[in-house]
């Protein structure tokens, strides 16, 4: 009404503490935005901290973790409550996707080809052997990035490459594939023919997933709700159903229903990982070289719980798995190896297989620091 004052403009920091408290520990604020706030004014940098320790202490990884190791942690990230924020955080995506001052970016690597994901959108160069590009069947290789066509709706948030196809999981859960098909591992049935250009997986339609990992021939994919589907080739076990009996269509892995949810997966040439959010890692598939990490040369066609992790309570966060290698991050920022290490593959020194996941001595006490 005329003659009434516009309300008074104020800064944050003329408000009450707790009420700052709260909102910056609604859990919907990341290191990087308490970083911002603190640059906006000095005097909320003893909040910001607060905050986000109190954040911290709300993650899985952080509170399974006992006095010592906890301050490990926060020695290791210099003291700052917000570095061990952000190396929580970035551990616990599984999406791959990096934030750049370009836009959110992820990149992906076949053997001859690679996949980039710039804000959503696919673009590809390389090699289109199986029509691994998705350009379609005209295009044999591209020399620059091309961009991929799919619905004008779908916003791609994580991508998977591997020698002979290649997946996508869209915004909205979606999960797509493209390239050779013969083994099935594109998941659309039996259909063996090449499948040229992205194409939805209609057996996963309704399932909100939210990774995929690509092997040889075969696909795993990750739903937002930590149940795990595979399909096609399953050889030594790769698709951890029991058996060795190829899928045409994504398969839910029984033995993770129920269980705690899986927050992530890996797939290397033969052989599959799954991290569940008790920080577990379960694989199977073919052991050559002692890639499964069980001190044995065994295929598992059934998930299996690495022991040796569980033994010396270590919460693993992510996995990477190579072709006869394989890679493990933990809660504090430590990097196992084990598997095969020809040409010093496992970064222990030496070019000795591991048979069981051990402890990069060279890199203890600055990983941690070096991914925040």
């Amino acid at each position: 009404m005329a003659g009434e004052k516009s309300p008074r403009a104020f800064s944050m920091e003329e408000l009450p503490g707790h009420l700052i408290g709260e909102v910056l520990t609604s859990g919907r604020l990341a290191a990087a935005d308490l970083a911002r706030l603190e640059l906006t004014c000095r005097a909320l940098r003893p909040l910001a901290e607060h905050a986000a320790s109190r954040l911290c202490a709300a993650r899985t990884a952080f509170a399974v973790m006992g006095p010592a190791d906890r301050g490990e942690l926060l020695d290791r990230c210099g003291g700052s409550w917000k570095k061990v924020l952000r190396f929580l955080q970035s551990v616990e995506q599984s999406s791959d996707t990096v934030e750049t001052s370009s836009g959110n970016m992820q990149v992906a690597t076949g053997r001859y080809h690679t996949l980039l994901v710039h804000d959503s959108s696919v673009y590809s160069c390389g090699s289109s052997l199986c029509g691994v590009l998705g350009h379609g069947p005209d295009i044999t290789q591209c020399v620059a990035f091309s961009r991929v066509s799919f619905p004008s709706l779908a916003r791609v948030v994580n991508i998977s490459a591997f020698h002979n196809h290649a997946a996508f999981v869209t915004e909205s859960g979606e999960v797509f594939t493209c390239g050779d098909n013969s083994s099935s591992c594109c998941g659309h049935g039996d259909v063996g023919r090449t499948i040229f250009r992205p194409t939805q997986i209609e057996a996963l339609k309704g399932i909100s997933c939210k990774q995929v990992a690509t092997g040889l021939s075969f696909t795993v994919t990750l739903t937002r709700n930590g149940q795990v589907y595979t399909c096609g080739s399953n050889t030594h076990g790769q698709l951890g159903h029991g058996d060795t009996i190829d899928r045409a269509a994504p398969k839910i892995v029984e033995l993770f229903k129920g269980a705690s949810p899986v927050v992530q997966v890996a797939a290397g040439a033969s052989y599959t990982f799954a991290v569940t959010d008790d920080g577990t890692v379960h694989s199977f598939g073919s052991c050559t070289n002692f890639c499964l990490g069980h001190g044995d040369q065994h295929n598992e066609l059934l998930p299996r719980a690495i022991q040796s992790f569980k033994r010396r309570n270590i919460h693993v966060v992510r996995v990477s798995a190579g072709d006869e290698h394989a890679v493990a991050l933990d809660a504090l920022g430590h990097v196992y190896t084990w598997g095969r290490g020809y040409c010093g593959a496992l970064g222990h020194g030496d070019e000795n297989d591991k048979t069981s996941p051990e402890l990069i001595g060279s890199l203890k006490g600055q990983v941690a620091v070096q991914v925040c």
